[in-house]
């Protein structure tokens, strides 16, 4: 809800119409980002104080840790973005050429209009930095480590990925989103700090609106 708010507001700022088919403002994309931040950041840190120790860092792992972490985790998240999601899609592909432009849609949508070098800073910032602490804090602190406490590993990696894959509203993306969401869930599981899972989602969604950016210019 309060997503939609900050959208509806940015949107008529902007003068923005959805119908015209053009990228969104970056205030629209960021208005976006925001109100999500504010709905999954509140829910991580509300249970935290109800339920936990009120600290982020030792209820969801939310700390430093060893020195690989963010090389180890970037080169992960470019493998995904640049290797696991494509290969996912290719056998597709044979059968439906238009499938690559379609699937780039979201991104060349959400990244299209940042010109010039401040607009794709401010981009980079709220996607590539700001989305992946809060996503990872609240899908591979809260909701994985809730899930760990009712099931198996597997089934709550794969729980945990699908949901990761459904809160993005995106019908075609929805297998490559939920692939990348068991790497992440796997990585917060296995080390158990999100420090490697936030450097490799900040890797691959950087490496998006990086893509679209130049491609735009």
């Amino acid at each position: 809800m309060l997503s939609g708010v900050a959208v509806a507001v940015a949107t008529s700022e902007t003068g923005y119409r959805s119908s015209s088919g053009a990228a969104l403002p970056v205030a629209v994309t960021v208005a976006g980002v925001v109100g999500l931040w504010a709905g999954l950041l509140g829910a991580a840190v509300h249970a935290s104080r109800t339920r936990g120790s009120g600290s982020l860092a030792e209820d969801y792992g939310l700390r430093a840790g060893a020195w690989w972490d963010i090389p180890a985790g970037a080169a992960i998240g470019l493998a995904c973005q640049y290797v696991l999601v494509p290969a996912l899609y290719r056998p597709f592909e044979l059968f439906d050429r238009s499938l690559a432009h379609q699937l780039s849609r979201p991104a060349h949508q959400e990244a299209g209009a940042a010109h010039g070098p401040v607009a794709v800073v401010v981009l980079l910032l709220f996607l590539a930095v700001g989305a992946p602490v809060v996503e990872e804090v609240f899908f591979r602190g809260l909701l994985l480590r809730s899930l760990l406490g009712r099931m198996t590993v597997p089934a709550a990696v794969v729980a945990s990925a699908v949901l990761f894959g459904l809160a993005h509203f995106e019908a075609l993306q929805f297998a490559g989103l939920a692939v990348f969401g068991a790497v992440l869930a796997f990585l917060a599981w296995r080390t158990a700090r999100l420090a490697p899972g936030i450097a490799a989602h900040a890797a691959f969604n950087a490496a998006a609106v990086l893509s679209v950016v130049h491609l735009h210019h």
